[in-house]
């Protein structure tokens, strides 16, 4: 079935800038995403449960001063120019240092505190979707080289596409991902942490309590909480990157599915990205409100970061993500929705 694509304004922003929503559906009852050009942020994400009743699964706001107000909860955004964190908001790179805009205590935090996702992107209409473009200009929140990028979504069936393509004029770092939180139940109804997560993931990456890897290898997930090989339920606090088996790879492999008993949708996560980072959204108190009205308590929804890992620029042992020019960075994730039936 064809992807149906239309735009409509989503208001404006202090300065005057103009914000569009894209909506993606593919046909009556099916799968519906809606992308805002602010951010870059997957506003809404639609899909059915085992009865048919499309849902509102993607935690977000209604409108666009409460993301203007609220970006560091990154709700559906997309990050760079770096997701996740880089130690002491500094790295070198061909023997000089660079110095980045700290906005994690020390650290910088999804490419610093004017990051990708809080700014308003040109769009255009592709097949089956929406693709975004900028140009991240030299020095801007410290990262080198003028970065031009562009990230394109499309819907078929019931999957949504992400793929990332970035080219540079000068030597620069890059790990871009969506930070979009999931709750399969549905926006608004209640803890996330029943839903059974399943990852091909052998090996994590143990982290300081400012959430910076520790020195040496990855850690082996048996016998710990980390095991997430065969599906079991998510329980308790989790902000850790899985190393995904298998690396960086051309075409997405299924790295992830999470499935939600009460509705009987499941996700199927694709990704190129050898990480994931898995957040449970702790920082959520209840002082947030999003689409459905009830406020967002702890694990409201999980995020499942597909990405390089954190500090990679600093850890010359980690799958690397220095862009020099005459390369093109690419990075692509698949959200694919089913449900299954009762059993």
């Amino acid at each position: 079935m064809t992807t149906q694509v239309s735009r409509e304004s989503f208001g404006t922003l202090d300065d005057g800038t103009r914000v569009d929503r894209w909506t993606l559906e593919s046909g009556p009852g099916g799968l519906r995403v809606r992308i805002l050009t602010y951010g870059g942020i997957v506003q809404t994400v639609e899909a059915p449960d085992r009865d048919g009743a499309r849902g509102q699964l993607a935690l977000g706001f209604a409108g666009l001063a409460s993301y203007a107000a609220h970006g560091g909860s990154y709700f559906g955004a997309l990050v760079g120019r770096y997701a996740n964190r880089i130690a002491g908001a500094s790295f070198t790179l061909d023997g000089e240092v660079r110095t980045l805009t700290p906005n994690d205590g020390r650290h910088s935090l999804h490419g610093g505190p004017l990051g990708f996702s809080r700014v308003v992107w040109e769009a255009r209409q592709v097949d089956g979707g929406v693709q975004l473009h900028r140009v991240s200009p030299a020095g801007e929140e410290g990262f080198p080289g003028a970065l031009d990028v562009r990230v394109t979504y499309t819907l078929s069936g019931g999957a949504l596409r992400i793929v990332s393509q970035a080219t540079t004029d000068a030597p620069t770092v890059v790990n871009l991902t969506n930070h979009s939180y999931l709750n399969l139940g549905g926006d608004g109804s209640g803890s996330a942490t029943g839903h059974e997560l399943r990852l091909a993931a052998s090996r994590y990456t143990p982290v300081d309590g400012t959430g910076i890897p520790v020195p040496g290898a990855p850690a082996d997930v048996t016998g710990t909480r980390f095991d997430f090989r065969a599906a079991r339920v998510v329980a308790g606090s989790y902000d850790h990157n899985f190393v995904l088996d298998g690396g960086v790879c051309a075409v997405p492999r299924t790295v992830a599915e999470l499935y939600d008993r009460r509705s009987g949708r499941v996700l199927e996560l694709a990704t190129t990205e050898p990480g994931l980072q898995l957040y449970t959204a702790d920082h959520l108190d209840g002082t947030l409100t999003g689409t459905s009205g009830v406020p967002y308590g702890p694990a409201a929804g999980l995020a499942l970061e597909t990405q390089h890992f954190p500090d990679s620029p600093n850890r010359p042992d980690f799958p690397g993500t220095v862009l020099r020019p005459g390369e093109t960075y690419r990075s692509q994730t698949v959200y694919a929705f089913s449900v299954r039936p009762r059993v």
